[in-house]
């Protein structure tokens, strides 16, 4: 229901999205795609996992990464801005976090996703703190990146 809603309402406004990925390996554009004739909104999915592919294919600056942190607020922005600029579209979304069992700190435990969109000229950010497996908190991630896409298609 989510996805059709979704679908219909950048069809209906002439809208498209690309997606930026990391802790959530693709399953945002895997459900953006899900719908038939979603190549006239969706058009570019990334999976960045890595810390260096998202200095090279976004060109976001190794000392910002390293400075903020690969999982931060700051790169969640960057990311989303860099994919909407890279893409040409409308919307640019990106989620980078720790989806577990591994990997969490004090400041960023597991569970903790950033999920950033960008639209016209402003870009927000959320910081989220997911519980459950790794699947649970991949899809848990996912399922709130499509909420945010939808909340600002309907607010604008």
């Amino acid at each position: 229901m989510l996805l059709k809603e979704i679908a219909k309402i950048l069809l209906q406004n002439k809208k498209t999205v690309a997606v930026a990925e990391s802790c959530t390996g693709g399953l945002i554009s895997h459900a953006l795609t899900n719908i038939s004739g979603s190549s006239k909104y969706f058009v570019l999915g990334l999976v960045l996992y890595s810390t260096g592919t998202k200095s090279q294919v976004l060109k976001i600056k190794k000392d910002d990464i390293k400075h903020y942190g690969p999982v931060s607020e700051k790169i969640a922005i960057l990311m989303a801005k860099r994919v909407k600029e890279l893409a040409l579209t409308d919307i640019g979304i990106s989620t980078t976090g720790i989806a577990g069992p591994a990997g969490g700190t004090k400041k960023n435990p597991v569970g903790t996703i950033y999920i950033a969109l960008a639209y016209k000229n402003s870009i927000s950010v959320k910081k989220f703190k997911f519980s459950g497996t790794r699947t649970q908190i991949k899809n848990k991630a996912k399922n709130k990146a499509l909420l945010l896409i939808k909340q600002c298609l309907k607010n604008q």
